[in-house]
């Protein structure tokens, strides 16, 4: 029988369900062959917010998550022998194995081996300066601005590398969220930089895992227009992958979702904006010959995927100080709550103005207009809305200044007492803010490194 990896997906983003794992795990255990269960956490803004963390405390700066989706696992998969491989390990995946090794401590298992994957925060080795002076694949300026990070997305191939210490857990911070099966993939088979199509393949399999329960019906469902059974007890995708490259994806038996020929074909087109060209740091994937058949319930084969050479350049997000956004809401109901909600949005805007303030405020009256519609009223949607519903004002803004932001906050809480009648409800903060923007980088600037954590620190 021809060698078959099985990989299971616990996560899509970071804050995805935390129980996911668990029937993944059960799943694994039954399975023959290498056995992986990844977790893939990593937005392009999460690891900004990472760095940050870091710089307050030098042990953070790792998911946040990263207790309430391992913690329950550890001993099941160190038993199975199943292998962790997960960008929880952020803007600090060292922290992140020390945090792991400590879990383990306290539950009474044998130390992992953990394999750390750095190299991806390139303000590590190329100067703030070349990074914003660099033209962006989206023509804005970056001149001028505060850097919060700066992090290349790895490939596949690194993720191997990593793997081939003998690893029990590999950490990563930014790669491609499809290197994470990838990787696993390049290890177990041997794949060549040459084998092209499989690299396709095994980059196309990763990218259908990657956001979890998507790929099972969460994200699709649509009641009447796409069902998705048992929807609260969704199983997460495992595939099975042999060494041609073609794979099925699957979900553990018992549990919730669906996996169709249509949640596959949905999540294959998520965020690809050429199906014949996906660029990812190890190949660059076709799949407009792909093939999607299913085999059984909840058993879909994917093969024909096709591949040629990567990109000469690899990607870097580069996040920078974006201003302060202020969020302020305050509910009107009961006779003549439209016109309440109005009044009260009026009177901020008024005292803002005169307070100097020059930046747009948007306005929004959920259960009468918002943006969706661009914020305006019609004669004849008014004439239509009930003279005694639930409205609810929602403004905000995005200034240079906390002060500002903060200034819009209190403004709209001040209408408790000082604006119109029976308004209530009120909710509002102020948050920091991030801008992003993509560089492209030679190969040969780039330098990732592998370390491995055998043992905690003492």
């Amino acid at each position: 029988m021809s060698k078959i990896v099985h990989i299971g997906n616990g996560a899509g983003f970071s804050g995805d369900r935390f129980d996911a794992a668990q029937a993944l795990v059960q799943h694994l255990k039954s399975c023959d062959g290498p056995r992986y269960l990844m977790f893939e956490v990593l937005a392009e803004r999460t690891i900004a917010s990472a760095q940050k963390a870091k710089a307050a405390n030098p042990e953070a700066g790792f998911s946040p998550y990263l207790d309430h989706y391992v913690t329950d696992i550890l001993g099941d998969i160190q038993q199975a022998g199943i292998t962790l491989v997960s960008n929880m390990g952020a803007a600090n995946p060292e922290a992140a194995a020390r945090r792991i090794h400590e879990l383990a401590a306290e539950q009474g298992l044998k130390p992992f081996k953990i394999a750390v994957l750095a190299g991806d925060d390139v303000r590590e080795y190329l100067d703030d300066d070349a990074l914003l002076a660099a033209e962006t694949m989206e023509g804005t300026s970056l001149a001028g601005r505060t850097i919060c990070s700066a992090n290349v997305y790895l490939g596949g191939r690194h993720v191997a590398a990593a793997l081939a210490t003998g690893a029990d857990i590999v950490l990563v911070g930014r790669t491609t969220d499809s290197a994470l099966v990838l990787g696993p993939l390049i290890h177990e088979f041997g794949w060549a930089e040459d084998e092209l199509d499989k690299l396709a393949a095994g980059t196309i399999c990763g990218h259908l895992l990657e956001c979890g329960g998507q790929v099972s019906g969460t994200y699709f469902a649509d009641p009447g227009f796409k069902d998705v059974p048992d929807l609260a007890h969704v199983g997460f995708p495992v595939t099975e992958v042999t060494a041609d490259g073609s794979f099925v994806i699957t979900k553990p038996e018992g549990t919730g979702g669906l996996i169709s020929p249509a949640t596959v074909t949905e999540q294959l087109l998520y965020e690809m904006h050429d199906p014949s060209r996906y660029l990812v740091p190890d190949v660059t994937a076709d799949v407009t010959q792909m093939t999607v058949t299913q085999d059984a319930s909840n058993r879909i084969r994917v093969a024909g995927v096709k591949g040629s050479l990567p990109p000469e350049t690899l990607k870097i997000t580069v996040c920078v100080e974006g201003g302060w956004l202020a969020e302020a809401e305050m509910s009107y109901c009961g006779a003549n709550g439209l016109a309440r909600a109005e009044l009260a949005g009026h009177v901020v805007k008024t005292r803002m103005a005169e307070s100097g303030c020059n930046q747009e405020i948007r306005m929004d009256v959920f259960g009468a207009y918002s943006a969706l519609d661009g914020g305006i009223l019609t004669d004849e949607r008014r004439a239509s809305l009930r003279f005694d519903d639930d409205y609810r004002l929602r403004l905000s803004l995005v200034s240079e200044t906390r002060a500002t932001a903060q200034k819009l906050h209190d403004e709209l809480q001040s209408l408790y007492c000082s604006g119109p009648a029976a308004g209530g409800g009120f909710r509002g903060s102020v948050t920091e803010q991030m801008s992003s923007a993509s560089v492209l980088m030679p190969r040969a600037a780039i330098e990732p490194h592998v370390s491995v954590r055998d043992v905690p620190a003492g």
